[in-house]
């Protein structure tokens, strides 16, 4: 089976994603495969096309019970035959699964990794020809990742027992070349070729913000982004319950989700999130990893996560459909306190705790930096030749004045050398400001001459500046709980008058407003449709669909199926009630004739490749020659309503039309009279004050041939 045809039959793609084609090839050819590519960068077609190629099934390795959920729904929903079994399930349904999987009726199956703790699910797989094991979240397997599950270790041992042994894939979103390295050896990928496509996200908007009152921040931003649905992150239960609380009495449609909830709270929860039926989720970090709902537009992190890895996995659940999404951190010096408390009460190794404490300076360091954020996390992460600015971030779309911090930065070098570099934070701005503080005055330090020369600052607004110096590695923390600021080289240069320090204001971004009209149609036939089916409202068709056809306006199957996410299985459930909405909205706003022409078939697209003419002018020549409209649609096949569209944009732009052919004599002073009466081009409201025997094709038609006259 040729994979470019599987994409475009299942999936209504036309063309793959960046690295997908060379990952599926290779698999294909029984390779080991390690793949790294971002979230919403279609990591699951990378080993569904190949177990739809390969004979026998695929045994698919995940997490979170609400992630195999997910995918075998959405397999299903495209027409690929998809099992799952896992904990929730009666005995009666696993054994329903595993008939299906041993009489060859499935493609995949979905299981946790604890699942291979079975004798019983073993022996079954003895009796399958289990072409590929795919392992999806492989970050887990790693105990330096930021999600390590000890689950994870059985798949080696678990595979070597497989007789033959299948090819093994592996995908993850985010890794360094640390967790790469391990997930590697863990997993005992032999040879294996690794892709790694980017961590890049273009989609997404990275924005940090220091120091605001969250609560005001969050009140606001929900106000101007009611019809967004969004996950706001919070780093304790305690939390979580507060802002619930707080949005809850300001009847924001909000739910919540954190581990001190019951089972069947969370679950109705997280189910309601993903049926639209709430728009906002407060949780902590218990919530989204195997949350595939690709319409989520914004994620907030209320607090400061532990690390770059755990933020961008994330932040990375907005836009997975590949529309434009915002990454929001609110940051306090707070925040960093109660990640290093996190880290003394949850890990014992002296190795992990520095390992810990240096990737919390770094998400530290990410707060505070000046320079382009998406440039810092993909830096994290290892790429290199990163552009110095992405225009996509709050740091490069800022427009604020750079101010020049020489002075101060100099002034803050100076007394971390004259403590000796053996205090943190606190203390330079305690010395700095000038304080009183009795353990100030036991050491003697307001004997220096540092002590007190920048008391026009607030201690907090210095302990902003030392982070910020921090953050562009002008000092150096070192990684312990109570850490000390040391001196770089680029400080020595800075006081040696040799380089100068400049830092920047961030300005906050004002909702802009965007006709969604046709859009929120769409998505209130979405919702009904997933109501019915109950499945989520995103594996009918993504947002990313339904604004596509917004766009273009497809008024037929044929270009239905050109919109991208429609493949013919999803536009056999659900391409018909979709299409006939936009018809219907079409001929109420006169929108298609205006703005561009239809390829309707096949027959029209081909006939136009050929001539390399558009398909309206195609249309004009044939009625120019003498066609009637009935002969242009039957030679065509096109229908009656796209030939006069057709026209009618050939007559805007200039070419002669006979429009006695398209409007009755008798009807024409009717429409201009009423045209004139209400002072509107609309033809919904001229069509309400004609009669009904005259209808918008030509109303259309008056309008345009006066238009073009």
């Amino acid at each position: 089976m040729d994979i470019h045809n599987l994409l475009k039959k299942y999936y209504g793609y036309d063309e793959f994603r960046k690295g997908q084609e060379e990952i599926i090839n290779n698999i294909l050819d029984k390779k080991d495969t390690f793949a790294i590519m971002p979230t919403g960068g279609g990591k699951s077609i990378c080993y569904q096309i190949p177990a739809l190629v390969m004979e026998g099934i695929t045994l698919v390795i995940s997490p979170l019970i609400s992630l195999m959920k997910d995918q075998v729904d959405s397999l299903n929903s495209l027409g690929i035959n998809a099992g799952v079994i896992n904990s929730t399930q009666s005995t009666e349904k696993v054994r329903e699964t595993m008939y299906k999987a041993s009489n060859g009726e499935l493609k995949l199956l979905y299981v946790a990794p604890e699942r291979l703790d079975s004798e019983a699910f073993f022996m079954l797989l003895q009796t399958l020809e289990v072409s590929q094991v795919a392992i999806d979240e492989a970050h887990c397997a790693s105990q330096w990742g930021h999600d390590f599950r000890p689950s994870y270790r059985k798949i080696s041992p678990f595979i070597k027992r497989l007789k033959p042994r299948p090819v093994i894939s592996a995908f993850t979103a985010t890794a360094t070349i640390e967790v790469k390295n391990d997930i590697t050896n863990i997993l005992e990928l032999r040879s294996p070729e690794v892709f790694v496509t980017g961590f890049d996200r273009q989609n997404l908007e990275f924005i940090t913000y220091k120091n605001e009152n969250k609560r005001d921040f969050i009140l606001d931003y929900l106000n101007n982004n009611k019809d967004k649905s969004g996950i706001i992150y919070a780093a304790t239960r305690k939390e979580v319950e507060n802002i619930y609380t707080l949005l809850s009495k300001k009847d924001i449609s909000v739910g919540k989700y954190h581990a001190g909830m019951d089972d069947l709270e969370r679950k109705e929860n997280q189910e309601k999130f993903l049926y639209d039926d709430i728009k906002v989720m407060v949780a902590t970090n218990a919530f989204g990893m195997g949350i595939d709902k690709s319409n989520v537009r914004y994620v907030i992190h209320y607090n400061m996560p532990k690390n770059i890895e755990a933020y961008y996995q994330e932040a990375g659940r907005a836009g997975r459909d590949g529309e434009d999404g915002e990454c929001i951190l609110l940051f306090s010096p707070r925040d960093v306190v109660l990640q290093k408390y996190f880290i003394e009460q949850t890990v014992f190794s002296t190795d992990r705790k520095i390992s810990e404490y240096r990737k919390l300076q770094s998400m530290v360091d990410y707060c505070y930096t000046t320079k382009c954020l998406r440039k810092y996390i993909l830096e994290y992460f290892g790429e290199e030749d990163v552009k110095d600015k992405c225009d996509n971030c709050s740091n490069c779309k800022d427009s604020s004045e750079v101010v020049d911090i020489t002075i101060d930065a100099q002034k803050i070098f100076s007394c971390v050398y004259r403590i000796r570099e053996r205090y943190g934070v606190t203390m330079i701005a305690e010395v700095l400001r000038g304080s009183k503080n009795k353990k100030v005055l036991n050491l003697a330090f307001d004997k220096l001459s540092t002590y007190g020369i920048m008391k026009n600052y607030t201690i907090k607004e210095i302990k902003d500046l030392v982070n910020v110096l921090v953050a562009e590695r002008y000092l150096l923390q070192t990684e312990e709980e109570f850490a000390v600021v040391k001196l770089t080289n680029k400080a020595i240069n800075v006081l040696k008058n040799n380089e100068k320090v400049m830092q920047k204001v961030h300005k906050k971004k004002k909702a802009v407003k965007v006709d969604n009209s046709l859009f929120d149609i769409l998505r209130n036939i979405r919702k009904e449709i997933a109501k019915r089916e109950s499945i989520p409202p995103y594996i009918i068709f993504t947002d990313l669909s339904l604004r596509e056809m917004s766009k273009k306006i497809p008024l037929n199957k044929v270009e239905m199926l050109e919109i991208k996410g429609v493949g013919e299985k999803k536009f056999e459930k659900y391409g018909e009630e979709f299409l006939e909405k936009i018809i219907e909205y079409n001929d109420e706003n006169n929108i298609r004739n205006l703005e561009e022409a239809a390829l309707d078939s096949d027959k029209s697209k081909e006939k136009d490749k050929k001539k390399k003419t558009p398909s309206h002018v195609v249309t004009y020549n044939m009625f120019s020659k003498g066609s009637s409209i009935e002969d242009i649609c039957s030679e065509r096949d096109l229908k009656d309503s796209t030939v006069k569209e057709h026209l009618l944009k050939c007559g805007l732009e200039g070419l002669e039309i006979d429009w006695d052919m398209l409007i009755p004599e008798e009807k024409e002073k009717i429409i201009l009279d009423t045209i004139k009466e209400i002072n509107s081009y609309r033809l919904k409201e001229i069509k309400e004050k004609l009669p009904e025997d005259i209808d918008y094709s030509t109303i259309k038609a008056v309008i345009c041939k006066h238009k073009a006259v």
